[in-house]
């Protein structure tokens, strides 16, 4: 069977995952609510899947999966969340992840994505298809906005939204606070935003952040 690594910020979450995939016959090698250290892990455990959060406190998911492409991991990464907005579906996808599975899934559809993504077949199932097709419905009729921000800006403004200082970004993502504050700016600028308040509303309005998680 096929050797996991759970990235998820619930400590009772990680605990049903790994009693599942223990009774399916799956290993789990590691697990931890950090992005940062998520990557050193993927890194020296050498997983052959991730089972990935999309929100992970004041952090995002889609950070573990820019990190794994930017580091070469070979490890294909599973988001599990409760995200069902189309565009991190399809942002998801476009960032490396293999599966997308809704937390409200049965656990056999989990167990389903965790065997064909480890037999090296991508996997979507039919929800998680039909908000994929929404999210290139919706692209088609749009630009700008969301799908104009790279990879790095939507960490960026993400985490802006959701509260964190500068200091805080840059540690986290090893930028200078200078560097973060001038990306805040930017972002600012090229969304046309006033203030912090006008870009969480933003970030709620564009799908990036909900405010009830």
């Amino acid at each position: 069977m096929s050797r996991l690594y759970l990235i998820d910020d619930h400590v009772l979450v990680r605990e049903g995952l790994r009693a599942l995939l223990d009774a399916a016959g799956h290993a789990v090698v590691g697990e931890t609510a950090d992005p940062t250290r998520a990557l050193a892990e993927l890194a020296s455990l050498a997983p052959e899947v991730v089972l990935l959060d999309l929100n992970l406190g004041t952090r995002s998911g889609f950070e573990v999966l820019v990190g794994i492409a930017e580091r070469g991991l070979p490890v294909r990464a599973i988001v599990l969340t409760m995200s069902a907005q189309p565009r991190d579906v399809a942002e998801a996808m476009r960032l490396g992840a293999w599966s997308y599975v809704l937390k409200g899934s049965p656990s056999d559809d989990l167990l389903e994505a965790v065997r064909r993504v480890a037999a090296g077949q991508r996997h979507l199932g039919a929800a998680e298809s039909a908000l994929a097709m929404r999210a290139l419905a919706g692209d088609a009729q749009r630009t700008g906005g969301a799908a104009s921000l790279s990879p790095r800006e939507r960490q960026v403004i993400v985490m802006v939204a959701r509260g964190a200082s500068s200091a805080a970004i840059g540690e986290q993502l090893h930028l200078s606070p200078k560097t973060v504050d001038t990306y805040r700016s930017r972002l600012m600028a090229k969304l046309g935003l006033a203030d912090v308040p006008a870009l969480v509303r933003w970030a709620v309005r564009e799908g990036l952040i909900d405010l009830h998680d």
